[in-house]
């Protein structure tokens, strides 16, 4: 007689793959494998949504490096997943999720639905395990798409199938990191090198624009040493942002999100440099941010064409460090004529906007905000970046490590901070993880207050409050209409917090502000501090594009 039922086997599983942490909603299809995957020592973190739990997986992966992994109920449990799992396929994010499926042996279920359809339409992949024999195997293939093709995969499992009596001898094959050959750096073809010597030589002006591929393969000291040997300039994609952030010539986020020193330097440019980026069109604000320049791609997959537009005029297949370094090697030094002490200067002082806004209340504005923040936040603090009008502001902070900076934007949706910032502190328990989100954003997923103040978790959170969704509202007055339905008022979340436990502050004070850093990170955390901002300061995003 076996005591053994087959969410165990598929518990089992997951434990063998080596993860540590599940971040998990349960309901009736997911809680007994679950509840088996807690009892092995698995760290679960148990979310109060489900586009929550895996949009905190998101994170986890992007700030652990490995896959991420989150379980659901089935039905109405999968499809709260919708916007997460668009967002994790475009950057290219390795996930696992197991989710249920409706009992198989029913005639009738009312969370019945079919999955596959939802889940295939994000890009993500969706696997049905009907037949129990295979749910080792499944899982483990699962794990290994999931590693091999950095994207999503779903597996639905009916919950009687995973309730039913499972053999005591059920084998469970090994992990799949087992069976993934390693990955050798791929070094670059000579002919491909001379060519692109041949593009440098003919150029004057070259920036090197790195990208997470360039992180990933540790190239930052190579790009930084073939800047200096071209008398260039450095940037990078925004979330590479930080990367050179102790280099007098780091011209910080290129892309929509670039200064205004960085966009007069772009457009003087003749030759742009990517190493390891994907040259999508917020990297390149649609092909405006460097008009004169060719662009040369040194990527393991570099590509042409992107997003329905001409991206590189010439590529260099490569590991982006050993693509680097080849075009290092016997590059003769040039003399400093684009870089001067002058320039260095006006990238350490010139504010990123320097646009002129009448603030006529007592609210603050989000440059100051963000100035001082840069000015006196620990070094050690993981900041997340969450989407909407007030993250363009919070990309510039440029002394801040690329280790200790995480935002993912791919898909535009607004609501994922609070649990990016959740997934940030799982991944690093150690250090504080400051999260700014503007109050549109917040609110979606206020509840995961309390998920935070649960599990302990050394979240603090600026709320950027400007009473409305930002973006909207700044477009609707550029177009001369009203902009009453993006106006909602500013919430109070110094109360919101204290109602969930946590530490609420409301600061309207700049000046308080040091202080008020000082005394949240020494408590550890949580807290909130909420932040009035004025609806007059327009980010540069929204002044270009709208006048």
């Amino acid at each position: 007689m076996t005591n053994r039922h087959w969410y165990e086997i598929i518990a089992d599983m997951v434990a063998t793959e080596g993860v540590r942490d599940v971040f998990a909603l349960l309901g009736d299809a997911n809680m007994h494998m679950a509840t088996h995957l807690a009892s092995l020592g698995t760290r679960m973190i148990y979310l109060r949504h489900e586009h929550c739990a895996v949009a905190a997986a998101m994170a986890y992966a992007r700030k652990s490096a490995t896959v991420g992994v989150a379980t659901v109920t089935c039905g109405p449990g999968l499809t709260q997943l919708m916007t997460a799992l668009p967002a994790a396929v475009r950057a290219r994010i390795p996930l696992v999720v197991l989710a249920g499926e409706a009992p198989l042996g029913s005639g009738w279920y009312n969370q019945a639905i079919d999955q596959a359809p939802f889940v295939t339409a994000t890009g993500a992949a969706y696997h049905s395990m009907h037949h129990p024999p295979r749910f080792a195997i499944g899982i483990r293939d699962a794990f290994l798409q999931a590693r091999t093709e950095q994207r999503p995969v779903v597996v639905g499992i009916p919950f009687d199938l995973a309730e039913a009596a499972a053999p005591d001898d059920t084998t469970r094959p090994p992990a799949s990191t087992t069976l993934i050959p390693p990955a050798s750096p791929l070094p670059p073809d000579p002919a491909d090198i001379s060519a692109a010597r041949e593009m440098i030589a003919a150029a004057d002006r070259i920036i090197i624009m790195a990208g997470l591929g360039a992180v990933a393969a540790d190239a930052g000291p190579a790009c930084a040493a073939l800047a200096d040997r071209l008398d260039g300039l450095l940037a990078t994609t925004l979330p590479a942002r930080g990367l050179f952030h102790d280099h007098r010539f780091n011209l910080n986020v290129a892309g929509g999100f670039s200064s205004q020193i960085a966009r007069e330097y772009f457009a003087a440019a003749d030759l742009v440099i990517a190493v390891g980026g994907s040259l999508a069109r917020h990297n390149a604000d649609n092909g405006k941010l460097w008009p004169s320049a060719r662009l040369l791609q040194i990527d393991i997959a570099p590509s042409t064409h992107v997003q329905g537009r001409r991206a590189a005029d010439a590529t260099l297949r490569s590991d982006a460090r050993l693509g680097v370094e080849a075009l290092l090697d016997g590059m003769a030094q040039r003399a400093a004529e684009w870089r001067t002490d002058a320039l260095a200067a006006d990238i350490a002082t010139r504010p990123f906007d320097s646009s002129a806004f009448t603030i006529d209340d007592a609210t603050l504005d989000p440059r100051e905000v963000v100035a001082t923040l840069e000015a006196h936040l620990p070094a050690e603090c993981q900041l997340v970046n969450s989407s909407g009008h007030c993250s363009c502001f919070f990309a510039h902070m440029p002394s801040r490590r690329q280790s200790h900076f995480l935002t993912i934007r791919e898909f535009g949706a607004i609501g994922n901070g609070i649990s990016f910032a959740m997934g940030a502190a799982v991944a690093h328990p150690e250090a504080p993880v400051v999260l700014f989100d503007g109050d549109g954003s917040l609110m979606m997923h206020v509840q995961e207050l309390e998920t935070i103040r649960r599990h302990g978790m050394r979240v603090i959170i600026f709320a950027i409050n400007d009473g409305a969704y930002g973006s909207e509202i700044h477009k609707l007055r550029a177009d001369g209409l009203s902009d009453d339905g993006a106006m909602f008022g500013r919430p109070d979340f110094a109360a919101i917090a204290t109602g969930f436990g946590i530490a609420g502050h409301r600061l309207t004070d700049l000046s308080r502000l040091p202080a008020l850093v000082d005394e949240v990170i020494a408590s550890g955390g949580p807290a909130v501090i909420d932040v009035p901002v004025s609806d007059k300061v327009i980010s540069p995003v929204i002044q270009r594009s709208h006048g």
